[in-house]
């Protein structure tokens, strides 16, 4: 019967250990976000780990491979352990990440630029906003109307509402 493990892989090395394992007939998953970063001053779309450095197996360890065999796979540090032996991971959490990586696609968590936004809270609170771009992963740029002129600030994500 096939149980997930979770692997500690070397430093930058996931894919490499990804595709060495199904060589091996070794069913992984090591699920992916696609966030919006700045990149030189640009926005761009990038695919990053979602738990960097792990790789999920799974694995039927009566026709399988050794945990030995694993282990000694490139790109491998060892199984993630509790007590000596190898933790198996719930197929219900498999299958929750699997979800959620699927549904992530579709919402963005970003406003779009000039869409209009509330400030709940800093020395702004209260006033009305016209969003611009992101400033870095907590920040953005606004918009205000200040004494009949518009004003740039920039504010942490979490003091703005936006729907």
């Amino acid at each position: 019967m096939k149980s997930w493990y979770l692997l500690y892989c070397k430093r930058g090395e996931q894919q490499r250990a990804k595709m060495h394992l199904e060589n091996q007939s070794i069913e992984c998953y090591y699920p992916e976000v696609e966030i919006e970063k700045m990149v030189r001053g640009k926005r761009k779309r990038v695919s990053e780990a979602l738990f960097p450095s792990y790789i999920f197996i799974g694995l039927d360890t009566s026709i399988g491979p050794s945990f030995t065999t694993i282990r000694s796979t490139r790109g491998v540090m060892d199984f993630v352990r509790f007590g000596g032996q190898p933790h198996q991971v719930s197929e219900s959490l498999i299958t929750q990440l699997k979800e959620c990586e699927l549904g992530e696609q579709d919402c963005s968590q970003l406003p779009q630029p000039g869409q209009s936004i509330q400030i709940k809270s800093g020395q702004f609170s209260g006033f009305e906003a016209i969003y611009q771009e992101p400033d870095g992963e907590k920040r953005s740029i606004l918009l205000i109307t200040m004494i009949n002129q518009q004003v740039t600030i920039k504010v942490d994500n979490t003091d703005v509402e936006w729907k």
